[in-house]
């Protein structure tokens, strides 16, 4: 979409920026106890982030205050810098700003040689952050994506480890397990990341299934091991739930017209993201709708990590109509049907029956409330469902595979969701993540290295062994195809090109911490596609 750029409507955007800083009064209180970057700098914070003087949003909320806060705002009011050099001037003078980028290595033969390379550059110490910095402690050393990500995220972690594992590497899975308990018993959830603006959204629950990497042949033991996070992180989920009636929804959950309770991606802030403020003011002013509306939509995207879809949008096209939280989402409510059963097996292995009992119900009656409301028998395939509209969107997305992952689908339902993806997502490089081309980087023709693995892992469950060695067999190939044109690992790839992918909000980003998890996984897995490169890059 276009914007104009003349001074009336930027000084408008401006006022609007301060008036969503001057609303965070009204943010959820967990936010104040680590102020974000909006909330420590307010005036100072929206001017550089509106006058887009660095050309990523993230730069200056991971920059580091040389002095206080109140020290920083007295500077900038006394010597008010008029121009844009001149702040960006200011900004230098008065914060360090991130390092660049430190994963360019020598060119490698093979890909897991190249991954094996990346791994110290992408792992950070644990430090006691600085003072005023957004970053969040955590006590163990951990990994970061790469690029402009110099902070670990939630579901990449998880995609992350799986590639640690086998590399010889479990050390390093453990510290991140640890670091993400850390954060449970702390925060009582996992944030977004590792950052105080993250703190208002989560992830795609996957803790459990990182715990399970800890004893993969008895996972059970493990989430005995794991139960009071476990339980704190589902109950963090579930928040809001008392009380609701059907047609209502409070924070994550629904409750469906016959009483049934599932989940949606929702924050607990309604204003603009720290990390893409300027783009969110733009989106919020473009779109006639509540600003607040908008922005906890747009964070509520961001929690769902598919920022942002086609699947989140009441016109396919046009960002200014997304409407995340009125989606009941086909993968938030397999996941949490994956920890439901994961706290019963685990209070069974701990010896607590009742609890045992309790989650497996809970397991029971999501599962027939994901079969009533997000099948779609006409279409053979599963669909996030609007509960505002009571109907299903039908779109056609990689999430479809969710329930084949978590082992939620009946056979029926397995085998015609098997037959549409080969059919309608597979494509000469991988996966397609939908089928709509958007210029959104989770639509066509991008695929990502985490929803390979979940459909790869998913149709082995059921039986339909060729067709996931399939997707792994282009995936890996266009990975490779990659890496001997750029000597790069990328955050997303266009399969239907076999290329670097595209879209979104920034440039394309190398590392790439899950591409480097999910590509040794399928290579540990499918040994036969382990075969020299040729040559490297060039």
């Amino acid at each position: 979409m276009q914007f104009r750029t003349d001074r009336p409507s930027r000084l408008l955007a401006v006022l609007i920026g301060l008036l969503a800083v001057a609303s965070l009064a009204h943010a959820d209180p967990a936010n104040w106890t680590n102020p974000t970057p909006a909330r420590l700098f307010g005036p100072l914070f929206v001017r550089v982030q509106m006058d887009a003087i660095f050309p990523d949003g993230m730069t200056f909320v991971d920059a580091v205050p040389k002095a206080a806060p109140s020290v920083i705002l007295q500077r900038y009011r006394k010597n008010y810098p008029r121009t844009r050099a001149a702040l960006r001037r200011f900004v230098k003078q008065n914060f360090t700003l991130p390092p660049p980028d430190r994963t360019r290595v020598p060119p490698a033969p093979t890909l897991r040689a190249h991954i094996a390379l990346l791994w110290p550059l992408l792992t950070r110490p644990a430090t006691v952050p600085p003072l005023y910095s957004s970053l969040l402690y955590v006590p163990k050393p951990y990994i970061v994506p790469g690029g402009r990500f110099r902070e670990f995220y939630y579901w990449d972690s998880y995609f992350t480890m799986l590639g640690l594992i086998p590399d010889g590497r479990t050390a390093s899975a453990r510290n991140l397990i640890d670091d993400f308990s850390y954060l449970i018993r702390t925060y009582g959830h996992i944030p977004n990341g590792n950052r105080t603006f993250y703190l208002s959204r989560s992830q795609p629950p996957v803790y459990y299934l990182m715990v399970a990497l800890l004893d993969p042949r008895d996972p059970a033991h493990a989430w005995a091991d794991h139960l009071p996070e476990l339980k704190r992180e589902y109950a963090y989920w579930m928040k809001g739930a008392a009380g609701l009636h059907p047609g209502q929804a409070r924070r994550n959950v629904v409750e469906m017209r016959d009483g049934a309770l599932l989940n949606r991606y929702w924050s607990s802030a309604d204003t603009p993201r720290d990390e893409s403020y300027r783009d969110d003011v733009l989106t919020a002013k473009a779109s006639g709708r509540p600003p607040a509306r908008v922005y906890r939509d747009l964070r509520a995207a961001a929690e769902s990590g598919w920022d942002f879809s086609s699947r989140w949008l009441g016109d396919e096209h046009h960002l200014t109509t997304i409407r995340t939280t009125d989606i009941v989402p086909i993968d938030l409510n397999s996941l949490l049907y994956g920890m439901e059963r994961a706290i019963s097996r685990g209070c069974a292995a701990a010896h607590e029956p009742a609890c045992a009992h309790a989650f497996a119900a809970r397991a029971r009656r999501r599962r027939s409330a994901i079969d009533h409301y997000l099948w779609d028998r006409r279409l053979g395939y599963f669909s996030d469902y609007d509960w505002h509209s009571g109907r299903r969107t039908g779109e056609l997305t990689a999430a479809t595979l969710y329930p084949l992952f978590v082992h939620l689908a009946d056979a029926h339902e397995a085998n015609s969701v098997a037959a549409v993806a080969r059919a309608r997502l597979l494509k000469r490089g991988g996966l397609v993540t939908t089928t709509i081309v958007t210029g959104q980087q989770w639509d066509a023709p991008n695929g990502w290295a985490p929803l390979q693995w979940i459909a790869i892992m998913g149709l082995r469950h059921y039986g339909h062994g060729r067709l996931a060695y399939s997707i792994a067999r282009r995936w890996i190939a266009t990975v490779r195809r990659v890496y001997e044109h750029t000597g790069k690992l990328v955050e997303k790839y266009n399969v239907e090109r076999e290329l670097p992918g595209g879209g979104g909000e920034y440039p394309l980003q190398d590392g790439f911490g899950w591409t480097n998890g999910v590509t040794e996984a399928l290579l540990t897995l499918y040994p036969q596609l382990a075969h020299t490169s040729r040559g490297g890059p060039h």
